[in-house]
C-alpha cells in the first residue's frame, strides 16, 4: 500500500520544485542585468541590496492578512523583486551621474535622491495602487489574487520607504572611494 497525494496538493509540490529553480535563476539574471547596465559591482550590489527589504514589506504583508504562503505569492515576490530592482536603478544611476559631473559625494546623493524622489514614489504608488483592487478581491479566483496583490503592495511600500532612505546610506558606505575622491568644499567666510 501507499499513500500518494494528488489534486491542488500535487499541482502544489511540483509548482514549488519548480519555483525551487526559477526563483534562483531570476535573481541572479536581475543581478547580471544590474553588473551590465553599471559596469560596477558596487552598485549592483547597492542596487540589489533593497530587495530582501522589499520581500520583507511582502512577507510582512502576508502575516498581516493571515495567508499563507503560496504559488501565486512566490510569483507576486518575483515581480516585487523586479520593481524593487528598477526603483534602485533610477536613484543610483542619478547619484552615479552627479558624482561624475564634478559633484562633491555628499552633494550628489542628495541631489540624487531628492532628484529622483518623485519618479520612485510614483512608480511604487502605481504599482501599489494597480494591485490594491486585486489585492481585496472576493470574487472568484480571488484565492489566487489575493495572495500575490498583497506581497506586491505592501512589498512596494517598503521596498519605495527603503529605496529612498536606505539606499543613499548603503551607497555612501560603499562607494567610499569616491567619497574620498571629492572632498565637501569649504566655504570661506
Amino acid at each position: 500500500y501507499e499513500i500518494q497525494w494528488s489534486g491542488q496538493f500535487e499541482n502544489f509540490e511540483r509548482a514549488s520544485k519548480r519555483l525551487a529553480v526559477v526563483v534562483p535563476i531570476a535573481l541572479a539574471l536581475i543581478f547580471g542585468m544590474l553588473l551590465w547596465n553599471f559596469g560596477d559591482v558596487r552598485y549592483a550590489i547597492g542596487v540589489f541590496a533593497v530587495v530582501p527589504f522589499a520581500l520583507t514589506g511582502g512577507m510582512v504583508g502576508l502575516i498581516l492578512r493571515d495567508m499563507e504562503f503560496s504559488i501565486p505569492a512566490a510569483v507576486g515576490f518575483i515581480a516585487l523583486a523586479g520593481v524593487a530592482v528598477l526603483n534602485g536603478v533610477v536613484l543610483a544611476t542619478d547619484v552615479r551621474h552627479a558624482i561624475e559631473e564634478g559633484h562633491p559625494f555628499n552633494h550628489a546623493l542628495v541631489k540624487g535622491s531628492v532628484h529622483t524622489m518623485r519618479a520612485v514614489v510614483t512608480t511604487g504608488a502605481v504599482a501599489a495602487l494597480g494591485f490594491l483592487p486585486m489585492a481585496l478581491a472576493t470574487g472568484a479566483g480571488s484565492e489566487v489574487q489575493r495572495p500575490l496583490a498583497t506581497t506586491v503592495v505592501f512589498g512596494i511600500g517598503a521596498s519605495t520607504l527603503m529605496t529612498m532612505f536606505l539606499l543613499p546610506a548603503i551607497l555612501k558606505i560603499i562607494l567610499r572611494r569616491e567619497q574620498k575622491a571629492r572632498p565637501a568644499p569649504t566655504a570661506d567666510f
